[in-house]
């Protein structure tokens, strides 16, 4: 498996379990696998929603600010990795 940077989490609100993904790089649609945060402590899910200013969108290019289901709590500065087979 390769894992490719494709950005940063640059907030996460507790209450409802999203982040706020900044893309830097590449891109990254519902449906990919990423990881977030370092290994050995990060987290490995799907994406299964991804927003901007509450609409869904399908894709995030790089330099778009998207918020992001997560399934457990992550910290500001967190790097996102899209996950390859």
């Amino acid at each position: 498996m390769d894992y490719i940077k494709i950005g940063k989490i640059t907030h996460y609100f507790d209450k409802i379990q999203v982040a706020v993904l900044e893309v830097t790089d590449k891109e990254v649609k519902v449906g990919d696998s990423i990881r977030i945060g370092e290994f050995g402590v990060g987290v490995e899910q799907k994406v299964d929603s991804l927003e901007v200013d509450h609409g869904k969108i399908e894709l995030a290019k790089a330099g778009d600010e998207v918020g992001l289901k997560v399934l457990t709590p992550v910290k500001q500065g967190d790097l996102v990795y899209k996950i390859s087979e």
